[in-house]
This record gives C-alpha cells, structure tokens and sequence, in this order.
C-alpha cells in the first residue's frame, strides 16, 4: 500500500505493438506484457476504461498478474469526459467502468 503522499511513476496502458522489441523483450507473449511492465513500473493507467466498460472478472486478472504493491490508474470513459464534458454525471459516478451509460 502507498504510503500518503507518495509518487508513482508508471506508464499509459501496457499493450502497444510499438513497444515490442523496445520495451518487451522480442518473443514475449502479447498476454505476458502487463505483468512484464507491472514489475518494472509501480502503476500502470487502464485506457481500456476510456474506450468502453470492463467487467469485474478482468479487473480481478488484471489484479491477478500483478504485484500486491502495485497500482492502477483507471482513465475515466470518453462519454464522461469528451461527450457529456464532466457535466450532469452525478447519476453515472457509481456506473464507472461496469455499464453502458444509456
């Protein structure tokens, strides 16, 4: 657990092709490169949130293949912050990241 007013350095999502051969090693497994990365970063920011809803099963594998220490940054979604622009987002706040808002 981080202790108050600590820092985290980390990096912006874990799967990106350009990465492989430069930040992965050549030959890793595109399924290995988030534990990869969580053991060399101490947070990691979820884009996939950003994108569309995830269910709580891949936040548990993702919890799964990383370190007990280790923290995630989860990106608010797009129909939050580019749609609706953070306004009249009250009723969606306990949503994030599990629905499809309407």
């Amino acid at each position: 657990m981080a202790t108050a007013g600590g820092i985290r350095i980390g990096i912006s999502g874990w799967r990106y092709a350009p990465w492989r051969g430069v930040l992965y090693p050549k030959g890793l497994r595109q399924k290995d490169e988030l534990s990869f990365a969580a053991h060399r970063f101490k947070s990691i920011e979820i884009n996939g949130t950003f994108y569309g809803p995830q269910r709580p099963a891949v936040f548990e594998r993702w919890a799964a293949e990383t370190p007990e220490d280790f923290m995630f940054s989860v990106k608010a979604p797009r129909f939050i912050t580019h749609i609706r622009r953070l306004r009249e987002i009250e009723a969606l706040a306990g949503r994030l990241g599990t629905e499809t808002p309407d």
